[in-house]
């Protein structure tokens, strides 16, 4: 052999434990980026909407105009979950709000969350729970204030943090399917 020996135990561990640091700090960035953009604009929003509109501001008080006959502000206290099912569980759905954060938490490590596509996803979807298990905390409801019609139809008043729900439940589901799909072939 050349003679040299290899570096003390302590010594790699030290030098792997140096450079693992920055990692932990900056190992869930994307996450941490998405969750903090959509918590704000979503907390911001619905303080605006509080501050400024009646609550149950459907017809009567007028809702706001954005583009008229299209978009408007409103703001509808939400005491369900989507569309307003499960009325009067608030607690409840508070609750498994709080379970389902602590769930992706804890598993984040199954459920792959190193991968930059899927911070971006868990960063919506967690944003989204909590922006809503703020307003049960604060208000004992959700505020709603996203409202659009369409020819014959009034699509459901929803906020920020919905969005973020609905559109990080897509992606993990196209994530999925795609993971999945070479093994089915």
């Amino acid at each position: 052999m050349n003679g040299a020996s290899p570096p003390p135990a302590s010594a790699s561990a030290h030098r792997s434990g140096a450079s693992a640091a920055p990692a932990l700090r900056t190992g869930y960035l994307r996450f941490w980026l998405t969750f903090g953009v959509l918590l704000v604009a979503d907390q911001i929003s619905k303080i605006w909407i509080v501050r400024h509109l009646a609550p149950d501001t459907y017809f009567d008080p007028p809702p706001i105009p954005v583009i008229d006959g299209f978009f408007y502000f409103v703001n509808i206290t939400n005491e369900g979950a989507a569309w307003g099912m499960l009325r009067g569980f608030s607690v409840g759905l508070g609750l498994l709000a709080a379970v389902a954060l602590a769930a992706i938490f804890f598993f984040r490590r199954q459920l792959e969350l190193r991968r930059p596509f899927l911070q971006y996803t868990f960063g919506l979807l967690c944003a989204g729970i909590l922006g809503n298990l703020i307003d049960r905390m604060m208000y004992g409801h959700v505020v709603d204030f996203l409202d659009f019609h369409l020819p014959g139809y009034r699509y459901p008043a929803f906020n920020v943090a919905d969005s973020g729900i609905t559109v990080g439940v897509i992606l993990y589901l196209l994530y999925s399917f795609r993971e999945s799909w070479p093994r089915r072939r």
